[in-house]
């Protein structure tokens, strides 16, 4: 659920990076009146988008984690925990990145903004950190997908003798 959550702000950033580049395409120019709304909004999404990336490492730390003692305490087999190290080298290189661009995406719009960097430059960037962070939504999706199914497993399994225990007890 936490994850889904975190997928839903992290598209919420990407709505907010496009919406910015329709502010943005739209100016004549640094000094346009609607440059501080630009800013603003990039801004806003650009956090937003630091945000959930940041969030899903830690979430993916987190049931890392739990799955990991899970798997200790119980005997299971330790796959499992080599599962959880999968998603984290499937999901971190690629959320590092998105953070990455992002932030100089940001960061050299200041400096088109102010005729210290060509337009161009912010431009290009702009349209491989879209890119970028779409496809880093799909891993996420994928990822976290994977992440809840493996936590559902080790929840059944660990539930499957509980049970067996009770039906047991409950037989005259």
């Amino acid at each position: 659920m936490m994850g889904r959550a975190l997928l839903i702000v992290g598209a919420m950033a990407t709505l907010g990076i496009l919406a910015s580049a329709v502010v943005g395409y739209t100016l004549a120019g640094s000094t346009d009146p609607n440059m501080p709304l630009h800013v603003l909004i990039s801004l806003a999404a650009s956090l937003l988008l630091l945000f959930s990336h940041c969030w899903i490492m830690f979430y993916l730390i987190g049931t890392g984690k739990a799955i990991k003692e899970a798997v200790h305490e119980n005997s299971l087999e330790p796959a499992l925990i080599e599962e959880t190290k999968r998603f984290k080298n499937a999901s971190y290189p690629w959320l590092m990145l998105a953070m990455g661009l992002v932030i100089a995406t940001f960061v050299l719009g200041g400096g088109a903004a102010t005729g210290a960097v060509p337009a161009w430059v912010h431009h290009a960037l702009f349209i491989v950190t879209v890119g970028v962070q779409v496809y880093t939504l799909w891993v996420e999706y994928r990822v976290l997908t994977d992440n809840e199914r493996l936590m559902a497993d080790i929840n059944r399994r660990l539930e499957a003798p509980v049970r067996s225990r009770q039906a047991g007890e409950s037989v005259p």
